[in-house]
């Protein structure tokens, strides 16, 4: 029973991947077809084609290697300057261009000189680029939205789950526990202000320092404590249904750094970062708590830093999976994996009968949405063959004509993006390279939830 649920898990990512990626290439389809282009082809996949049929003037199919997908639109490449589909040509580069115009003009009917890409205005052009990544975002905003109106969503509240009698900073912690010893308070160690303050296990806040908090705004509490370093502030709290006032002084201490969801921020090798903070020495208690649908954006908006945020941190997390593949170096629960390895923590949540499942169902869903967050800010990476690269190409393209057109200038054409073929080969050779490194680490050093 355990192999079949984690099968089942296995194969929910991966028909939730192949759903992405085909609505993915529709966000292009359907504007493009909006505007007039012709669209030659609808693809699943790469490599040979194992089946396809053709309807109206569009062949829809699914191909050999599902690792993304595909529209054909005709017109991608506009013609060379001076008119002629190929030049006489002495460079590999300009041999690149010259033979991306002949296979594009090829496509090229009767009928379509005004239903080529290139030709479209370039908010035409946006539109139908952005159609792709913001296809994603919607189905990353829909299962989020069922999980977390639904199903619920584990939530840090404001009510104590424990009070330390002293404060220990996170070096002296670390120091400790790989020495073994007792996580007794020694003689040195500075009382919690928590403790001094009388807050025990149970109270729930209610306000720091003049500023009201409500059942699910730890991380607002913690914002407004870590700041106040050496400050006696009024905190109130209720216990047993009595409202009570104290006054509390949190003290200067090194902790981990968080970021904007309260999380620990760790470094590309998955060591912790820290800072010197606030800290009054109490913990909060966790809920399954259900959230109205106004939260989502907020929630989605989050998702999408903390993807952009490893993204903009790509290469020295690239380089500390390596690490961690080919050396006895620790995975980062936090860095990047492939779809190997979400495939792989689906099954292995499938398979935790101990789990309610309801929570499993859950988590599913939301890995499912997660990813198609990735794939929003993946694809505006600015950098072909990715859309971003596209949209880029459009963008400068505005910007000159809109010059030439202030200037007084003669219109300077469309923007040649086969020029840039050599550098989208380069580009593609590398995610492949990263896709092959993070399957292989999720392989060989998995990164677990448990």
């Amino acid at each position: 029973m355990t192999v079949l649920l984690f099968i089942l898990g296995v194969l929910v990512i991966a028909i939730g991947v192949a759903v992405s990626i085909a609505l993915h290439e529709v966000g292009h389809l359907v504007p493009a077809k909006i505007f007039g282009v012709r669209v030659p082809q609808y693809m699943i996949g790469f490599g040979p084609t194992i089946w396809s049929r053709k309807k109206g003037e569009t062949e829809y199919g699914f191909k050999a290697i599902p690792l993304g997908g595909y529209i054909a639109m005709v017109g991608m490449y506009p013609p060379a300057r001076d008119g002629s589909v190929r030049k006489a040509s002495t460079g590999l580069f300009q041999q690149l261009a010259d033979d991306a115009r002949k296979a594009e003009a090829e496509r090229v009917q009767p009928g379509d000189e005004n239903r080529m890409f290139y030709k479209l205005p370039v908010w035409k052009r946006i539109i139908i680029m952005l159609g792709g990544p913001f296809m994603n975002l919607f189905l990353g905003f829909f299962f989020i939205a069922i999980v977390v109106t639904g199903f619920g969503t584990v939530q840090s509240t404001t009510t104590v789950s424990e009070v330390y009698k002293c404060v220990v900073t996170h070096a002296e912690q670390q120091k400790r526990q790989a020495a073994g010893d007792s996580s007794e308070c020694l003689p040195a160690d500075p009382a919690a202000p928590a403790y001094v303050a009388g807050l025990r296990p149970g109270d729930v806040i209610t306000s720091f320092n003049g500023v009201s908090v409500g059942e699910r705004d730890w991380n607002t509490l913690t914002s407004l404590i870590r700041p106040a370093a050496g400050q006696s502030v009024p905190i109130t709290y209720v216990r047993d249904g009595v409202s009570h006032e104290t006054t509390i002084k949190p003290l200067l201490t090194e902790r981990p750094a968080v970021d904007i969801n309260g999380r620990a921020i760790t470094n590309a090798d998955g060591s912790y970062q820290t800072v010197n903070v606030g800290f009054v020495g109490m913990g909060s208690q966790t809920k399954m708590m259900t959230l109205p649908i106004t939260e989502v954006p907020a929630l989605v908006g989050q998702n999408v830093s903390a993807v952009a945020g490893i993204v903009l941190d790509l290469p020295a997390r690239l380089v500390a999976v390596a690490k961690a593949a080919f050396s006895t170096e620790p995975r980062d629960p936090n860095g990047p994996m492939s779809v190997v390895g979400v495939g792989r923590l689906a099954g292995e949540i499938s398979a935790m009968e101990e789990i309610p499942l309801k929570d499993r169902v859950a988590t599913l869903l939301s890995l499912v949405g997660s990813l198609n967050i990735a794939l929003f800010v993946f694809n505006l990476i600015p950098l072909l063959p990715l859309d971003g690269g596209h949209i880029l190409g459009a963008l400068w393209e505005g910007i000159r004509r809109f010059f030439a057109k202030l200037f007084k200038r003669k219109d300077p054409g469309p923007v040649d993006i086969a020029k840039l073929l050599p550098l989208t080969y380069v580009v593609a050779i590398a995610l492949f390279a990263m896709g092959g490194l993070l399957i292989y680490a999720d392989i060989v050093k998995p990164i677990s939830l448990f």
